[in-house]
């Protein structure tokens, strides 16, 4: 896995360096403020980032933002502080992980762990409700289409599908493609 790490203090850095990778993780990109974090957030594709809160030029919670708005990926906030709005700013950023510090190995480990897990699910809910979404839309058209046919030919509920879906297997397009055409020729 490769990881970003924004911290402006070398030492930190260093040692957050350190850890990772004698974990086994790749250091893919270092900054030292979080408008570097954004930029190399882009160029060097991270699997993951771990920023720390107070940056110069933008903090941590605002690069965090940005760097979201770009490409989704995990994201664990390493700080010196954990007062609540922080906190509260980082949830709503969109973050996966805080760790306060100091903190250990044993520490920063399960939060890049639970981190990846939890985008991961997240990454499978938000396809699953596309995936609905794209159903739902098929579904309001046919039903459209079907309507349109039983009012304009005098139809059944199971002719006018019957009439739809003929359509479709002798054009080889999609039921729903065929129902947007059908809706879109009727309402004309």
């Amino acid at each position: 896995m490769r990881i970003l790490i924004a911290e402006d203090e070398t030492i930190i850095r260093l040692d957050l360096r350190a850890l990772l990778e004698q974990a086994g993780f790749e250091v893919c990109a270092e900054a030292r403020d979080g408008e570097e974090a954004v930029a190399l957030a882009a160029s060097s594709e991270p699997d993951l980032a771990l920023l720390d809160v107070k940056m110069p030029k933008l903090d941590g919670i605002d690069a965090a933002r940005r760097i979201l708005d770009e490409r989704p990926i995990p994201i664990v906030m390493v700080t010196a502080y954990g007062e609540e709005e922080l906190v509260s700013r980082a949830v709503e950023a969109g973050v996966f992980g805080y760790l306060v510090k100091p903190f250990r190995e044993t520490d920063l480990l399960p939060a890049i762990a639970t981190a990846r897990a939890r985008h991961e699910e997240l990454a499978a809910l938000r396809e699953e409700v596309d995936t609905l979404a794209e159903a739902l839309a098929a579904r309001k058209a046919i039903e459209r289409a079907k309507g349109l046919l039983m009012e304009r030919e005098g139809l059944t509920e199971q002719e006018a599908f019957a009439r739809l879906r003929k359509a479709s297997q002798i054009s080889g397009r999609p039921l729903k493609v065929v129902a947007d055409a059908l809706v879109a020729t009727l309402t004309t």
